[in-house]
C-alpha cells in the first residue's frame, strides 16, 4: 500500500511533539541520522515547549504538520510578515530525511503563502556557514541575498556555539501572483 501524506495546521496539543522533531532534526547525536544537524557547531537546545506553545498562539503565524500514515514527520513555523511569508524552524524527522518529504512541505508553505495569505514573498533566514542547506533551498528558487544578521551569541535560547564566526543570511523567494 503506497504512504498517503496530509497537512495540518499544529494545535497547543502539539507542542511537545514540535519541541522533540525540531530538536531531534537540529541538535544532539539523534540529529547526526539526517544531514540537517547543527550539533558539529551548536550544542545545547534548539527550542523548549513554552516557546513553541507562544508560537503557536501568535495571531499571525502557525506550524504546518506533514503527516504520513498519521504518524508526523516533519513540521515547519510560517508567519504572515504584511507581503512576505517568514519560513523558519523547519524540521522533517532525520530517518525520514532524503525522502522528498522537505520538497513537500516547501511546495505546501509556498501554496498557504500565495494562495491563502497573497504573500508576494517568502523570507528565511539559514546560517551562512550551511552552504549544503543553502544549495538546498537555492535549488527549490530561493537566493541569497548577501543581507545577514548577527547570530545571538550569549543568548542560550539559541544553543551553546562552538565557533565565533555564526551569523544568519536571509534567503528569498518572489512568488508568482
Amino acid at each position: 500500500m503506497t504512504p498517503t501524506h496530509t497537512f495540518r495546521s499544529a494545535t497547543l496539543a502539539d507542542a511537545p511533539l514540535i519541541t522533540v522533531l525540531v530538536e531531534s532534526a537540529y541538535r544532539g547525536d539523534a540529529s547526526r541520522a539526517g544531514w540537517t544537524t547543527e550539533a558539529d557547531f551548536l550544542h545545547g537546545r534548539r527550542t523548549d515547549v513554552t516557546e513553541i506553545e507562544e508560537l503557536l498562539t501568535s495571531e499571525n503565524g502557525r506550524f504546518v504538520l506533514f503527516e504520513q500514515d498519521g504518524v508526523v514527520g516533519a513540521s515547519c513555523y510560517i508567519e504572515r510578515q504584511g507581503s512576505i511569508c517568514y519560513f523558519g524552524m523547519f524540521s522533517v524527522h532525520p530517518p525520514l530525511q532524503g525522502a522528498g518529504i522537505g520538497r513537500l512541505v516547501i511546495e505546501e508553505v509556498e501554496r498557504i503563502a500565495r494562495r491563502e495569505w497573497g504573500s508576494e514573498r517568502i523570507e528565511m533566514t539559514v546560517i551562512d556557514i550551511r552552504e549544503e542547506l543553502i544549495a538546498w533551498y537555492e535549488r527549490r528558487g530561493y537566493v541569497r541575498t548577501g543581507r545577514t544578521k548577527a547570530f545571538p551569541y550569549g543568548d542560550e535560547r539559541f544553543g551553546l556555539p562552538q565557533r565565533d564566526d555564526l551569523r544568519f543570511e536571509y534567503l528569498v523567494k518572489d512568488l508568482d501572483a
